[in-house]
Formats: C-alpha cells, structure tokens, sequence
C-alpha cells in the first residue's frame, strides 16, 4: 500500500508539472504578450518595459518557468496587480468556499444517489423502475448550467422562494443556506440521475452472485440480503466512477459559482479572465489539476477499504 501510495504521489508529481508547463507555455504565446495583455492595447511602453522587467520576462523562457515553479513550491504563485493582492492570498480566500459547494453537492448525491439505486435495483423491469428510470434519464440529459437555468426561473423568479444570488454569502448561516440551496441543487439533479444509474446495475449483478442465492436459501429476508450483503458490493463501481468523474463535478461547479454569482473559485477564475490578471488562472488552473488528481487518488483508496480483494503491489 506505502508503495503504490508513493507511486501515485510521484505521477501526480509528474502530471502537476507538464499541465503547469503547458499553461505557462500557452501564456507566453498570447497576442502581444503576456505583459501588453495584462496591460491592455493602451499601456505606454514605459509601462510595458517596467513590467516585463519586474516580471523577469527578459530571460529565456525555461529560466522564467524554472523560477515560477521554486516559487509556487513555497506557497508563491505570484501576485494580482489588478487586485493589489498575492494570488496565494486569493485563493486562500475563495477555495474553501468552492470545496464547501463540491462536497455538499457530493455528500447529498451519495445519500440520494444509492437508496435510489437500491430500490430500482431490487425491483427491476417493474414499471416504478421503469417511470424512476425515464425520469432520471431525462435529467441526466439536462447540462448543468440549464438545470440551474430553470431553477433560477421556477423558485426564484416564480415563486420568490430562494435567491438566485450568492453576494450575501458569509454574513450568517441562514443567509449562507437560502444561498447554498440553488447552485448545490443545480449540481446534485443530473449527478443523483448518473450515479443511480451504475448502483441499479451493480445491484442486479449483485443479486445474480451465488452469495445471494445461499443467503436466500438459509432463510434471509430481502431487506437483510440487499442492505447487508448487496450493498457493499454494489457501492464499489460508484467509488471508481465517483473518481472518474471528478473533473466532471469540479467543472461543472466553476460553472454553477459563475451562473449564480457565488463567490468561489469559479467566480474568481472568471473575473480573473476579464481584468486579464493571467498569474491568478494559472494558479487556480495548478490548483485544481492537483484536487483532481488527490481525488482520484482517495478513490483508488477506498476502493481498497471496501473491496478487501484489491491488493496494492
């Protein structure tokens, strides 16, 4: 386990570096420059001059990405002249509440996620399972940024029962749970439709193995066969696809931040795309290949807790 722990630390390693390679890269080939485009088409050439010195840009580019990359190491990924404020101290403020949204989006599409799963799976080619299923698919067929397009028109233009922005967001907790409900629900309806969906066939799988059988035949009730013996095995293919789709979910909520106006990484990166402030993107670009790459990592992880078969070598 310590080995293949330290195996996917180092390729983690190795990925981190080549995606921020890559986006140091694709800064460096902007129209006029990466200092003219911070700076506008009207910047003065003194400006210009200054900066580019101040930036170190004169030097040859492995030296410019071999000094941002000793400072990102220490915590330093440069500073916002836009918002007179280190991009590390941005991010710091905007992260959690970008993991607050993920894993509340996430812990709620689990719990409703694998009861639905459980109920669809143990009455299959039923007509409930039939009427859960086409309801589920047509929601799955929704792109995020329209399930919260319609929420946003039903409950809070309609209805005026919750707001559809989040600039209220930290002033007390009422306020930051009438805020949480619409973006976390935008996330959680197609998400709920696609993981149900692999737990209703991992249960009929699982319900066809020869332990299901012999528990049946030493007199075990249905409830006892599903949620003791069926559900623990059902639940490992939704660990693998819960890592999979990671980069998915992680989109998906830069989207929601940005399409309810709530203050976190996706909002940041948006902003940080119009003032051109290029130092905070490749910050929060670096910061968000290394939480999908972690995430992945704990669900190969869990993948083992829960499957004791799964041997590490």
């Amino acid at each position: 386990m310590v080995h293949y722990i330290l195996k996917r630390f180092l390729q983690a390693i190795i990925v981190l570096v080549l995606v921020s390679f890559v986006v140091f890269g694709l800064l460096h080939v902007l129209p006029g420059g990466l200092v003219r485009a911070q700076l506008g088409p009207k910047a003065s050439p003194t400006a210009v001059a200054h900066l580019t010195k101040l930036e170190g840009l004169t030097k040859p580019f492995p030296v410019q990405y071999g000094i941002w990359l000793s400072h990102a190491l220490r915590g330093t990924l440069g500073f916002s002249y836009k918002q007179n404020t280190p991009v590390s101290t941005l991010i710091g403020e905007y992260l959690p509440r970008t993991l607050l949204l993920f894993g509340v989006a996430l812990v709620l599409t689990i719990v409703v996620a694998v009861p639905l799963g459980l109920f669809q799976g143990a009455r299959r080619n039923r007509p409930s399972d039939y009427v859960v299923s086409g309801g589920l698919l047509t929601l799955y067929s929704m792109p995020v940024f329209l399930v919260g397009t319609i929420l946003i028109l039903l409950l809070n233009i309609q209805f005026h029962l919750l707001p559809s922005e989040a600039q209220n967001f930290g002033q007390s907790f009422g306020t930051d749970v009438k805020v949480l409900v619409l973006p976390v629900l935008s996330l959680t309806i197609g998400s709920i439709a696609y993981y149900s969906r692999f737990v209703r066939s991992s249960v009929i799988d699982s319900l066809l193995e020869d332990y299901v059988r012999t528990a049946r035949a030493k007199g075990a009730g249905g409830q006892r066969i599903l949620f003791r013996h069926v559900l623990r095995n059902s639940l490992l293919p939704l660990v693998s696809v819960i890592g999979i789709s990671i980069p998915t979910i992680v989109s998906g909520t830069l989207l929601i931040e940005f399409l309810f106006d709530y203050p976190g990484m996706g909002l940041l990166y948006w902003n940080s795309q119009q003032q051109r402030t290029y130092p905070v993107m490749l910050g929060i670009v670096l910061l968000l290949g290394a939480l999908v790459i972690v995430g992945n990592l704990l669900a190969d992880l869990a993948y083992g807790v829960l499957d004791p078969r799964v041997r590490y070598d």
